[in-house]
């Protein structure tokens, strides 16, 4: 019996960038390195996920990039870069993406308990986000009310729903435009941004999330 020898690929070798492709890399990485990542991302519910750019078209035959003999380049991916503030008390969060910009309220200091009646302090918090929305010139804003999971889920779906509701009534009076369309939602438990089995983590769940897009740099 003969046996045929088993061809072993050629290794690739390690890929040579130039000094300028070098550069280019590591203000990238230093840019990353600025946004904070605390592990609890905001919600996305099913619909509203946020697209990144087109990436950038490049040219695997530039003069500029050295690839091994016989090396492609991987298919070019854009990122969605994501800047998080969160105030001391965890009471406010805006979320910064490539195409949006996401508030959440939470729901303490919007409403008394199980209410959705809006507090004295609410409105002026509603209507910084409201400036927020004239300055992005933003078409459409999306309103969503979330709770924690204790009690019912039919019960956190339409007390989640009315708080959406009040803040939208308040945004709408104040941006008084009615080029702005709103899509208000309650979503009860679903989605969470912390742990519902401590009290910290449902504070954070019981919130509201006003998001419109990104037109301003």
């Amino acid at each position: 019996m003969t046996h045929t020898p088993t061809r072993t690929p050629p290794r690739r070798g390690p890929l040579v960038l130039t000094a300028a492709a070098a550069l280019l890399l590591t203000a990238q990485l230093y840019g990353a390195a600025a946004v904070r990542a605390d592990g609890t991302d905001p919600s996305v519910p099913p619909g509203t996920e946020a697209s990144a750019s087109p990436p950038v078209r490049v040219d695997p035959n530039d003069p500029d990039l050295k690839l091994p003999e016989g090396a492609t380049l991987a298919a070019p991916k854009v990122l969605d870069i994501k800047s998080v503030v969160e105030d001391q008390g965890g009471e406010e969060r805006r979320e910064d993406t490539n195409t949006d910009v996401t508030f959440a309220l939470q729901a303490e200091v919007l409403f008394a308990k199980d209410s959705a009646k809006l507090s004295d302090q609410a409105r002026s918090r509603i209507d910084a986000i409201a400036q927020e929305i004239k300055k992005q010139h933003a078409p459409q804003v999306r309103v969503f009310g979330f709770t924690d999971n204790l009690g019912t889920h039919e019960h956190g779906v339409v007390l989640s729903k009315q708080r959406a509701n009040a803040v939208q009534d308040v945004l709408s009076q104040e941006l008084n435009d009615p080029n702005v369309t709103f899509d208000v939602r309650g979503y009860a438990e679903d989605y969470p941004i912390a742990d519902n089995s401590t009290e910290d983590g449902r504070k954070k769940n019981r919130r509201v999330e006003v998001t419109f897009p990104r037109t301003q740099s």
